[in-house]
C-alpha cells in the first residue's frame, strides 16, 4: 500500500496518511469546494487500509481549525469506518488549540459517537 500524501490548500486539508508507520495525519482548515471530489480517495485508500487488517497500533491525529457541514459528515464517515472496525487498537487523537473551544466541543460529538476506537481529545 502506497502512502497517501496531499498538500494543505487554502481551503482543504493537509493529509498525509502512511502505512509504514501508521500514522495519519488530517491537517489545517476543510471547506473545499467540492467535498465528495476532495474527499473520495482519502475515504477509498482509508477503505483499502482497513482491509489488510494491520493489528498493531494505528494512530489518526486530526488538527482541523475550521471545517464546514459537509466535512464535518466526512469525518464522521471516517470515525464510523474506524469504528466499525471494533479494533481498539486504533486511537483518533482530535487535536485543537487549547482555546479554542467550538473545536474541543466538536470532538466530544464526535467522541459521543465511536464505541471501539480510543478517540482522544488533546490541547495543544
Amino acid at each position: 500500500m502506497t502512502r497517501l500524501q496531499i498538500e494543505k490548500t487554502k481551503s482543504s486539508p493537509e493529509i498525509d496518511f502512511n502505512p509504514q508507520t501508521h500514522v495519519h495525519l488530517i491537517k489545517g482548515e476543510s471547506y473545499p469546494e467540492n467535498t465528495t471530489q476532495f474527499y473520495d480517495p482519502i475515504l477509498d485508500w482509508i477503505n483499502s487500509y482497513l482491509a489488510e487488517g494491520y493489528e498493531g497500533d494505528i494512530v489518526f491525529n486530526i488538527e482541523l481549525i475550521y471545517f464546514n457541514s459537509s466535512s464535518s459528515k466526512i469525518l464522521l464517515d471516517i470515525f464510523d469506518m474506524l469504528d466499525e472496525t471494533k479494533n481498539e487498537k486504533i486511537t483518533v487523537n482530535w487535536i485543537h488549540d487549547e482555546d479554542d473551544e467550538a473545536m474541543e466541543e466538536y470532538g466530544e460529538e464526535f467522541e459521543e459517537d465511536v464505541e471501539h476506537i480510543n478517540f482522544n481529545i488533546v490541547a495543544k
